[in-house]
């Protein structure tokens, strides 16, 4: 960025949004990142490093932490709002009452508001104004390659063009590859609802299936959000991308996937609520699962996928009882209109 960069409040410090604080500071622009847990402000400040959700990746001394909202956000040209889902609204409605100019907002958490099973975008532009910019930025990127600068392709999407332009010059790098688009609602509903066929495709692995059922239910995972995507407005060709097929094999079959990994832990008999408190982390499929489903009611779209993923995280239905429902469902062609 030139001298003239303008100044980038993060809010969320998990690994995601401490990773794209890191990248913004290390390439020049002035970021302030706001955390909940006062530990974590203490460790980036005074040791330069989030131990809790980054452990092990020294951040750049410019980065400066910050656990009042107000604080962080309050002279920022650019706010990116990576906290969880089920907080944006709370979170985002105290900082968009801080702001004091008209800043660029950028949502880069991957879900669904589970109250009302809206996209986060559309909360962030109900939250700031309508006159505010937000734009989404999304696709296969794990926080920890991204922080290692392994090369990495995302997609920045505003209904304005030039809105998504902007935000591919905030976070474009050498290493991060940034596409724009105009498609929200296909770029937006890809990177929320491949958490759920995540978790699925975990539950897979964690019951001993093989090769051939990850990958029927990865296509059948796409077809499913393809399926929604459209009842909402978005263009198919869009979940074909970065944002649909990419961050859904990238989520499903990755090492590093919290998603996936809370899957495979299911598929092996352990329970959601030992699973959760062993973790700090969140894994946005669980409640991704049951928003998705209401919301494809809605519209009138069949999820089953998602509906057996619901069903064995928040009705206790049996991993194994949820593949065989799936397998035993009516024949179908494949295609859809």
């Amino acid at each position: 960025m030139s001298p003239t960069a303008p100044r980038v409040a993060v809010v969320g410090a998990g690994a995601w949004g401490t990773t794209l604080a890191d990248l913004l500071a290390r390439k020049g622009a002035a970021v302030t990142i706001w955390a909940r847990e006062p530990e974590v402000v203490a460790g980036i400040n005074r040791d330069h490093v989030n131990a809790i959700f980054l452990a092990g990746a020294p951040l750049a001394p410019a980065l400066r932490a910050t656990g009042d909202v107000v604080e962080a956000v309050r002279d920022a040209a650019v706010v990116v709002c990576a906290t969880p889902s089920h907080a944006v609204r709370a979170i985002m409605t105290e900082a968009a009452a801080a702001v004091r100019e008209r800043p660029l907002v950028v949502s880069v958490s991957k879900g669904l508001e589970p109250e009302r099973q809206e996209r986060l975008s559309c909360v962030l532009q109900e939250v700031f104004g309508l006159g505010i910019p937000v734009a989404v930025l999304s696709g296969p990127s794990f926080a920890r390659e991204v922080y290692e600068r392994q090369p990495t392709a995302v997609v920045a999407a505003a209904t304005d063009h030039e809105v998504a332009r902007q935000v591919q010059q905030v976070f474009a790098t050498a290493t991060f590859r940034v596409y724009s688009h105009t498609d929200v609602v296909g770029v937006e509903l890809g990177g929320a609802l491949k958490n759920v066929i995540a978790v699925a495709a975990g539950i897979v692995e964690g019951l001993g299936l093989g090769h051939n059922p990850r990958a029927a239910l990865i296509t059948r995972g796409l077809a499913e959000l393809t399926r929604l995507g459209q009842a909402l407005g978005a263009d198919p060709l869009t979940f074909a991308g970065l944002t649909g097929l990419g961050d859904l094999v990238l989520t499903a079959t990755g090492a590093l996937s919290r998603n996936r990994s809370l899957g495979v832990e299911l598929g092996q008999g352990r329970h959601l609520e030992d699973i959760l408190s062993s973790r700090k982390t969140v894994a946005e499929g669980v409640p991704t699962a049951r928003t998705a489903v209401l919301l494809g009611e809605r519209h009138g779209v069949e999820l089953p996928i998602a509906s057996e993923v619901s069903a064995i995280v928040f009705d206790g239905k049996s991993p194994r009882q949820a593949i065989a429902d799936l397998m035993e469902r009516a024949p179908k062609p494949e295609q859809w209109r």
